[in-house]
C-alpha cells in the first residue's frame, strides 16, 4: 500500500477539524476516515511514482538473489488484472513480486475499434493509455471493496462492544496490502518518430505506467515478434526513442521509471536504412558491418542508382530488395542482439532488456546474456514465455535430443517431429521430464540467463477462448445447466473465488455503505434479506 497514515492518525487529524464528531453538514468523522483510507492513491501519476519504486526494489532484490524473480500475466481488461491479483493474494497472502503485463498484441487483437487485427500497431494510440487507466481503476476498486468489508467488521465490533475484535479490525485496516501492482506497458515501436514516442509515453505514465517496453522495429513496418518480415532500426535511432521515454518519466517526476529495451534482431533479417558512420567503430559502423554485401569489381561494376559502401579497404554493394529494404547476413542475429542490448544499456539508459526468441531454450538465451554481461555485469531481462511457442513439443524435443546425446535412449525409442505432441507420450519418462522442465523453466532461466521478470504475453486471450469453448460445448450440448454449475460456479465456491458473489465484487456493498454515510436510516440498500448473494454468505 502507498504511504498512508494509520487509522488512528487519520481519526486524530479529522477529529481535530471536527471536534463534535461530524461536519456542519452532518457527515461523521468515522465516514470521512473510511473514505480517506479506501482512496489508496491520489492520482494515477502517484501510482506510477510508487510502483516505479516497487520495481526498483524488486530489481535490487533480484541482483542479490536470482531466485527472487518477478512474474506477470498479460491482461486485456481491468477485470482480468483484478482477478489475477486477487488469486495471487489468496495463494501467497501477498501480491509482492507480481505485476501486470499490458500487451500491444492484445490491444490490437481485442480492444480495437477496427476489429480483431494483428500486432502491427494498427490500433489507436490512446487504446493502450485507456487500458492502463482501466486496469488501475479496477485494482483501486478492489481496494475499496476489501477495505469497506474491513470497516464493516470494525463497525460490527463496536456495536457489540468487543474491544478485541475492534483492535483486530483496526490492525487489519492498517496492515492492508493494496491490489495495485506495477504495469509493464507495451508502447510497441513508439507509434512514430521520437517526438511521437515521447508524447505517447507521457500519456501512458500519467495513466499509471511505471514501466515502458519499447522495441527496435521500424514503427511503420512493425510486426509481431513471432512473425516474419521484421525490420529493425539503426541503434542510434532506437537510442533516441529510449531517451524520449526517459525524458517523459523525468518531466512527470517519475524519477525511478523503468524502461525495457526490446530487440527483435534475432528474428529480424532486414533494415530500412543504412545509417551514417562518422568514425570507425561507432554505432552506425557496428550496425552496417552485418549487412549482406558483395564486392564491386570490374566484372560487377556499380550501376546507376545503386548504393556503395567502403568496408575493409574496398567498395562493396549492399544488397537491396525491390521494396528498398536491406537484408542482413544470415546467421548474424545473435551477434546483433548482443550489440543491441549493450548499446541500449550503456548509451540508451535502458534498465531492462527483452530478447525476443523463436523457441524457449534456456541455453540459447543464457549464451547471449553471458556475452552481454561481459560489458554490463548486472544486465537483466524480462522474458516472454510466449504462447507463440509450442511448449510441449519444444521441451519434449529438447529432452529427446539431450537423451540421445547422452546415450540414454535410442533413435527409435521416441519419434522426432510433431508426433511427440500426442497424448500417448504424456505419461512416458520423456513426457514427465519435459513437464518437470516446464515447471522449473522460469526458475532456470532466471538463475542462468539473468531473467528478472517472467511474463506470458497473451494468456488471457487463450484462456478466454478455451473457457468459452468449454462452457459452450457443455451448455449448448448435453449438460445444459450442469455445464455452468460444474465448470464455473461450483469451482468458484470451492476455491474461494470472491467473484462468485458478483454483486459484491462490483461494489454493491460499497454502494450501500456510502448510502448509509449520506442517508442514514433513509438509505435504500441493495444488500437486504432479498439479495440472492446471501445464498453464498457461508462461503
Amino acid at each position: 500500500m502507498s504511504n498512508r497514515k494509520s487509522y488512528a492518525d487519520l481519526v486524530a487529524e479529522v477529529a481535530a477539524r471536527y471536534p463534535s464528531g461530524q461536519t456542519p453538514g452532518g457527515v461523521s468523522v468515522d465516514d470521512i476516515v473510511q473514505l480517506k483510507v479506501q482512496n489508496t492513491y491520489g492520482t494515477h501519476l502517484d501510482i506510477a511514482r510508487g510502483m516505479a519504486g516497487v520495481m526498483r526494489r524488486d530489481m535490487a532484490a533480484y541482483d542479490a538473489d536470482a531466485g527472487k524473480f518477478t512474474q506477470s500475466l498479460g491482461c486485456w481488461s481491468g477485470f482480468h488484472a483484478q482477478q489475477m491479483i486477487k488469486s495471487v493474494k489468496r495463494l501467497r497472502g501477498t501480491a509482492r513480486g507480481t505485476y501486470v503485463y499490458l500487451s500491444g498484441w492484445m490491444v490490437a487483437g481485442l480492444r480495437n475499434r477496427w476489429g480483431h487485427l494483428p500486432d502491427q500497431s494498427m490500433h489507436e494510440k490512446t487504446a493502450v493509455v485507456e487500458l492502463i487507466e482501466e486496469i488501475y481503476v479496477s485494482l483501486r476498486q478492489a481496494d475499496e471493496v476489501a477495505l469497506n468489508d474491513l470497516f464493516k467488521d470494525l463497525k460490527a465490533a463496536r456495536a457489540q462492544g468487543d474491544a478485541a475484535a475492534e483492535a483486530k479490525a483496526i490492525a487489519a485496516i492498517d496492515g492492508f496490502e493494496t491490489h495495485v501492482v506495477p504495469i509493464i506497458a507495451d508502447i510497441d515501436a513508439g507509434f512514430g518518430n521520437e517526438h511521437a514516442t515521447y508524447l505517447l509515453a507521457k500519456e501512458m505514465i500519467k495513466a499509471g505506467a511505471c514501466c515502458l517496453q519499447i522495441e527496435n522495429q521500424v514503427s511503420d513496418a512493425k510486426q509481431c515478434g513471432h512473425q516474419d518480415g521484421k525490420v529493425t532500426v539503426p541503434r542510434e535511432d532506437f537510442i533516441e526513442k529510449l531517451r524520449a521515454c526517459r525524458l517523459a518519466f523525468e518531466e512527470l517526476g517519475v524519477d525511478e521509471g523503468v524502461i525495457v529495451a526490446r530487440t527483435d534482431s534475432l528474428g529480424a533479417g532486414l533494415t530500412q536504412k543504412v545509417p551514417v558512420s562518422q568514425v570507425p567503430g561507432d554505432l552506425a559502423a557496428e550496425y552496417i558491418k552485418w549487412l549482406k554485401v558483395e564486392p564491386i569489381t570490374a566484372d560487377k561494376p556499380i550501376r546507376e542508382g545503386e548504393l556503395a559502401l567502403y568496408q575493409g579497404g574496398q567498395f562493396v554493394r549492399p544488397q537491396r530488395l525491390p521494396n528498398g529494404l536491406f537484408p542482413f547476413k544470415e546467421g548474424t542475429g545473435k551477434q546483433r542482439v548482443v550489440e543491441d542490448c549493450i548499446a541500449s544499456l550503456t548509451q540508451g539508459g535502458a534498465d531492462l532488456l527483452w530478447i525476443e526468441t523463436d523457441t524457449p531454450n534456456v541455453d540459447e538465451i543464457a549464451g547471449m546474456v553471458n556475452e552481454i554481461r561481459k560489458a554490463v555485469p548486472k544486465a537483466k531481462l524480462t522474458y516472454n514465455n510466449s504462447p507463440s511457442f509450442n511448449w510441449t513439443l519444444n521441451l519434449r524435443r529438447q529432452v529427446r535430443a539431450q537423451w540421445l546425446k547422452d546415450g540414454k535412449i535410442a533413435e527409435t525409442d521416441y519419434p522426432d517431429g510433431n508426433e511427440l505432441m500426442k497424448a500417448d507420450f504424456d505419461a512416458t519418462d520423456l513426457g514427465r521430464e519435459a513437464d518437470a522442465r516446464l515447471q522449473r523453466f522460469q526458475a532456470d532461466i532466471s538463475a542462468r540467463a539473468g531473467v528478472f521478470h517472467n511474463l506470458i504475453t497473451l494468456p488471457t486471450f487463450h484462456l478466454t477462448a478455451k473457457s468459452m469453448d468449454e462452457l459452450s460445448r457443455g451448455y449448448f450440448g448435453d449438460d445444459k445447466m450442469l455445464a455452468y454449475v460444474a465448470t464455473v460456479q461450483r469451482e468458484e465456491i470451492r476455491r474461494g473465488v470472491s467473484a462468485v458473489k458478483h454483486q459484491h465484487e462490483v461494489g454493491s456493498d460499497l454502494g450501500d455503505s456510502f448510502k448509509e454515510m449520506v442517508s442514514g436510516e433513509r438509505a435504500l440498500k441493495a444488500g437486504g434479506h432479498a439479495n440472492t448473494m446471501n445464498q453464498f454468505a457461508a462461503e
